[in-house]
C-alpha cells in the first residue's frame, strides 16, 4: 500500500471512530418518538443537526445556517455562494449537513464535492461517507447505510440511494452518472487557492469551467449548485461569476463586528475571540479571512514606493502637524476616524504615529490627549480637524475629551477643501514617487496604520474603498507643505533622497 493511501485509510478510520463516539442512542425511545423525532427534523434543520451530528453541534445552530439551508431546500435550482468568513463552518454545513437534511426530506440526492484538486475532493467527501457508515443515530432511524461493492474513496451509494462523488476542479466531468441518474447537488468548497488568486487568465478558465461543464452535468428537476468560499481577495472565481450571473444567490456572512468585535456566532465565541485574532495575525489578515473584506491594492499608490526608516527624535522637526479626518458614527459601515501625525525634517514628511478607527469621535480625541500627555515639554504638535455640518458635535467630543485627559489641544478648524477628493488625494502622488515620505519604522505592525496604507493602495479611477486615512494624510501634508523652503541650491529641485536607512515594506 502506498504511503498517501495508508494515511487516508488511517484518517477515515478516525473518523469512523470520532462519528460512532459522539452519539448517546435512547434506549428508552419508542417507535411513535422515533418517527415524531425523524418528522421534526425534517422541518427543523438546528434539530436535525442535534439529533444526527452531536459532535459538529458544539455551539447553538446560528440563524444563519437556518436561514440559507430554508433558502437552499424551498429552490430545488438554487444557484449561489455561502460567502461566509472563516470559523463559521461553511463546509460542514454545505458538504455535510444540508445535502443529508435534503436526503431526509426524501429528495433523490446525488452529491458531487468539488475541491481543489481530486485529492482534496475525496478527503472533503469522506466526511458525509463517515457519517452514513457509522453514525449510530442515522442507521437507527433509516437502516444500515454502508452498501458494500458501492463504498470506496471518492465514490459511494448509501442503501438508501444517497450517491456521493468527489471531484477535482478542472477535471473531466464525463462519467458524472449512475445508471439514468445525474448530480443533484454539487458543492464547490475551498475552490480558489492562493496560486490560484496569483493567475487570473486561469481563475476566467476554471469560472468557465463551471458555467459550460459543471454545471450542465444537471440536467433533472433538481439542480443546485453552491460554492462556499469567503471572499479573501478583490477577484476570485466567485466575484467573476457573481458579475456574470447577478441572479445567483450571494449570501454574505462575516464572522464578527469590526467595530465593537460582536461575533456572528455568539454562541460559539467570545466577544473577545476576533479581537485576539486580529492580534495575532494583523487587522487586514483577518479582514480579508473572517470579514469578506480583501486588501485591494491599486496602481497608483503601491507598496514599493513605502519607506520605512528609524524615526528622527521628535525635537529635530521644524514643526508637527496632527491632522484629524472626521467620522461621526462608529459602526461596521461608517466612515473611519483617521488621526495622522505628520513631522517635517529638512523638505522630507514623516509619519510618525497614526490612528484609523470605526469609532466615535470621543476616541478620536482621547488618542489625541493621551498621545499629547506622553510628549515632551519640547515638541508641540498643532492639531487640526476639518469642518463639518455637525461641528457643534465635534466640539462637544473635544471639550469632553481635554477636560476627562486635562489637556488642551488647541485644536484648528479648517475649511473642507473645494477640490474633488479623488484630485486630492492624488497630490501625494508625487511626494511617494520623489520619495519624500518617510514611515516611522515601528509603524509596520500598527493595525492602525495597516488599515490606513490600505486604504491608501486601494485609491485608484472610481475606487469604492474608504478614503479617510489618505484624505487626513493629504491634509496633513499640505499643512507641511506651508513651512518648507525651497531652491536652497542642492541641485534636485530642492530635496533629497537617501538621506535616511530606509526599511522598505
Amino acid at each position: 500500500m502506498k504511503r498517501n493511501d495508508k494515511v487516508s485509510v488511517e484518517r477515515y478510520q478516525k473518523q469512523l471512530e470520532l462519528v460512532a463516539s459522539c452519539h448517546a442512542l435512547n434506549p428508552f425511545e419508542t417507535d411513535k418518538e422515533r418517527k415524531e423525532a425523524i418528522e421534526r427534523a425534517k422541518n427543523d434543520f438546528a434539530f436535525m443537526v442535534q439529533r444526527y451530528f452531536p459532535h459538529y453541534a458544539t455551539a447553538k445552530t446560528p440563524d444563519f445556517h437556518i436561514a440559507f439551508t430554508k433558502k437552499v431546500k424551498k429552490n430545488k435550482t438554487f444557484k449561489g455562494f455561502a460567502e461566509w468568513g472563516r470559523a463559521l463552518s461553511k463546509s460542514v454545513v454545505n458538504n455535510i449537513l444540508l445535502p443529508f437534511w435534503l436526503w431526509i426530506n426524501d429528495e433523490p440526492v446525488y452529491l458531487v464535492l468539488v475541491g481543489n484538486s481530486g485529492d482534496r475532493a475525496k478527503q472533503l467527501l469522506e466526511d458525509i461517507r463517515a457519517e452514513f457508515e457509522n453514525n449510530p443515530q442515522i442507521n437507527k432511524d433509516f437502516g444500515q447505510q454502508h452498501n458494500p461493492g458501492h463504498w470506496e474513496e471518492g465514490f459511494f451509494i448509501t442503501k438508501g440511494g444517497f450517491i456521493g462523488q468527489a471531484l477535482g476542479m478542472g477535471q473531466s466531468v464525463r462519467g458524472l452518472r449512475v445508471k439514468n441518474k445525474r448530480p443533484t447537488h454539487i458543492a464547490c468548497d475551498d475552490i480558489e487557492t492562493k496560486d490560484l488568486n496569483q493567475n487570473p487568465s486561469r481563475q476566467e478558465k476554471m469560472a468557465k469551467w463551471i458555467e459550460r461543464d459543471l454545471i450542465p452535468t444537471m440536467d433533472g428537476d433538481i439542480r443546485r449548485w453552491i460554492q462556499s468560499n469567503n471572499r479573501f481577495a478583490p477577484k476570485m472565481i466567485q466575484t467573476i461569476l457573481q458579475e456574470r450571473h447577478p441572479d445567483w444567490v450571494v449570501d454574505r456572512v462575516n464572522a464578527y463586528d469590526p467595530v465593537t468585535y460582536k461575533p456572528t456566532w455568539a454562541d460559539k465565541y467570545s466577544d473577545t475571540y476576533f479581537k485576539d485574532v486580529e492580534d495575532d495575525i494583523g487587522v487586514l489578515a483577518a479582514h480579508s479571512e473572517y470579514n469578506n473584506s480583501p486588501h485591494i491594492e491599486g496602481s497608483i499608490f503601491t507598496q514599493k514606493e513605502m519607506q520605512y526608516a528609524p524615526l528622527p527624535k521628535l525635537n529635530t522637526f521644524k514643526i508637527i502637524f496632527g491632522y484629524w479626518d472626521v467620522a461621526y458614527a462608529g459602526s461596521s459601515t461608517s466612515d473611519y476616524n483617521a488621526i495622522v501625525i505628520q513631522g517635517l525634517k529638512d523638505r522630507d514628511f514623516w509619519v510618525i504615529d497614526g490612528f484609523v478607527k470605526q469609532c466615535k469621535m470621543s476616541q478620536a480625541v482621547a488618542y489625541m490627549c493621551q498621545y499629547q500627555n506622553s510628549l515632551p515639554e519640547t515638541v508641540v504638535v498643532h492639531w487640526v480637524f476639518e469642518s463639518q455640518f455637525w461641528n457643534d458635535a465635534v466640539q462637544s467630543a473635544i471639550d469632553e475629551g481635554q477636560r476627562q485627559f486635562n489637556c488642551r489641544l488647541n485644536i484648528i478648524k479648517r475649511d473642507r477643501p473645494r477640490t474633488h477628493k479623488y484630485d486630492r488625494i492624488l497630490q501625494l502622488q508625487p511626494y511617494y514617487q520623489n520619495g519624500r515620505i518617510f514611515y516611522n519604522e515601528k509603524l509596520k505592525h500598527s493595525n492602525d496604520m495597516q488599515v490606513g496604507v490600505a486604504q491608501l493602495y486601494g485609491i485608484e479611477p472610481g475606487y469604492k474603498t474608504h478614503d479617510d486615512y489618505p484624505d487626513a494624510h493629504q491634509g496633513g501634508i499640505a499643512e507641511l507643505e506651508k513651512y518648507v523652503v525651497y531652491g536652497s541650491g542642492n541641485g534636485s529641485g530642492g530635496f533629497t533622497s537617501g538621506k535616511y536607512k530606509q526599511k522598505n515594506a
